[in-house]
């Protein structure tokens, strides 16, 4: 196969799923990083990969494309030895597929509405409604791991990867309670004890979580 080629930034969940994806692929791949501060996503040949504009793109030997659901997806269903990531039958896809939709959703719009004010707009008193918001989606999960040991049943997913990827960075505002979400507090240790996690998510969240931090934010 022709190289494959990761656009992204570590502070971003987005790409950190993907990278989640392709290390438990176990595919080679180049991994270049854009800039955003700099700009480096709105030039010229960045455009002509994304037009869009954002990160992840990927680079499948000409065939581009972006968002991170798409990918991982993609990459699944083109490179996987075999569906569990990503299943064929339709009924499981059905249940990957709605955990996939409501991270796209409900989690990210949550987290956006705590982290845009506060990264973008220097505002660093948060509402407490935004974090009982944040609550909510954990309860959510919660009931979602009631049926197995993942989010989507009792095998490991992409909607696993994607949740996760941003659950790094939340934890910083409200961290889970396990006498009151004990089944996401397993969930949450049961990923970071996959061998890939550290170097796809882990160590590269860290700098976005002391940018966090840096915030000095409180909760009003």
């Amino acid at each position: 196969m022709g190289k494959l080629t990761l656009y992204g930034i570590d502070g971003s969940p987005p790409v950190r799923s993907v990278l989640l994806t392709l290390r438990a692929l176990n595919l080679d791949f180049d991994y270049k990083i854009v800039n955003l501060m700099e700009k480096e996503h709105l030039k010229p040949e960045f455009l002509k990969i994304n037009p869009l504009h954002t990160v992840p793109a990927l680079d499948d030997n000409g065939f581009y494309l972006s968002d991170s659901h798409a990918i991982n997806s993609y990459l699944v269903s083109k490179y996987g030895r075999n569906d569990s990531l990503y299943p064929k039958d339709l009924k499981k896809r059905a249940i990957v597929d709605q955990r996939l939709h409501y991270d796209s959703s409900v989690v990210t719009s949550t987290g956006r509405a705590i982290t845009f004010p506060l990264f973008w707009e220097n505002k660093s008193e948060i509402p407490q409604a935004r974090i009982d918001a944040l609550e909510g989606v954990y309860k959510s999960l919660n009931l979602f791991l009631e049926n197995g040991n993942y989010l989507a049943g009792d095998n490991l997913t992409i909607a696993d990867f994607h949740v996760i990827a941003s659950f790094t960075g939340f934890l910083v505002f409200l961290p889970v309670d396990a006498t009151k979400y004990p089944d996401l507090a397993a969930w949450i240790k049961r990923i970071k004890e996959l061998p890939y996690y550290e170097e796809a998510n882990g160590s590269r969240a860290a700098q976005i979580i002391e940018f966090i931090k840096s915030k000095n934010f409180t909760i009003v």
